[in-house]
């Protein structure tokens, strides 16, 4: 079992910059794949970026460029540094977990999911 903790949200003008982290319980937090997923009020859920046990990293095309995601394996944290943030990317932001090696991009590919940050971006 995985228990993932987010924080790091809040109100940010347009322009500006935030950086969510995602503080995951477990001792093999190494092997297993992270991504960051965000819901708007009346949108679904959709892929941001996600980052593999080896490095590797995913994007979004709405985000490229503006977004990284890197992790910390000694302290069992994922981070979404977000720059140049628009009004679009007001959302509530999740982190997941997933060691399956399915879809990094597909909700349904991962098992563990935290609770949810706000990110609001203000024009």
């Amino acid at each position: 079992q995985v228990q993932l903790v987010e924080s790091g949200g809040g109100l940010v003008q347009a322009g500006g910059s935030l950086r969510l982290s995602c503080a995951a319980s477990g001792r093999t937090f190494s092997s297993y794949a992270m991504g960051w997923f965000r819901q708007a009020p009346g949108k679904e859920r959709e892929f941001v970026a996600a980052i593999k046990w080896n490095s590797m990293t995913y994007y979004a095309d709405s985000v490229k460029g503006r977004f990284t995601i890197s992790r910390d394996n000694a302290k069992n944290t994922v981070y979404l540094q977000m720059n140049s943030l628009k009004p679009e990317d007001t959302a509530v932001y999740y982190c997941a977990a997933q060691e399956s090696g399915n879809p990094l991009s597909r909700e349904w590919g991962y098992a563990y999911w935290g609770q949810g940050t706000q990110v609001t971006v203000s024009s």
